[in-house]
């Protein structure tokens, strides 16, 4: 459990320093599978990536983010996070989101992040 403690923290701060793609490339697999709450799973790399720079491309205000708490179980790794900054579609965002990662050969092969939606994606 250690490594994978290693590598998430690696990525969280990574993540911190604005190194998002970079982080991106380095932890997640080619089969990256994404999921926002209970909504269809994103399958695939390329489609993450993209969707990923539609998503951080539309923040205009960017305030800060800060793990709060780090979790480490058998091939899991959960991280709880706190966002504040604004968003040209949701508005502004202050909120806490948990990521849950599945790891698999030192890669994230499944990422999850739960939220409120009524926090995050409130549309003005």
């Amino acid at each position: 459990m250690s490594f994978l403690l290693e590598r998430v923290s690696a990525l969280n701060d990574m993540i911190l320093e604005g190194k998002l793609e970079e982080a991106f490339e380095e932890f997640y697999s080619e089969e990256i599978e994404m999921q926002e709450n209970d909504e269809a799973s994103i399958c695939g790399k390329a489609l993450n990536r993209k969707r990923g720079r539609d998503f951080f491309g539309a923040i205009s205000d960017f305030r800060s983010a800060r793990p709060l708490n780090v979790a480490v179980g058998e091939g899991v790794t959960m991280v709880k996070w706190h966002f504040d900054y604004t968003h040209k579609i949701y508005g502004e965002c202050n909120f806490t989101q948990v990521a849950v990662q599945e790891w698999k050969d030192g890669l994230i092969v499944k990422e999850q992040f739960l939220y409120n939606t009524e926090k995050r994606n409130r549309e003005f």
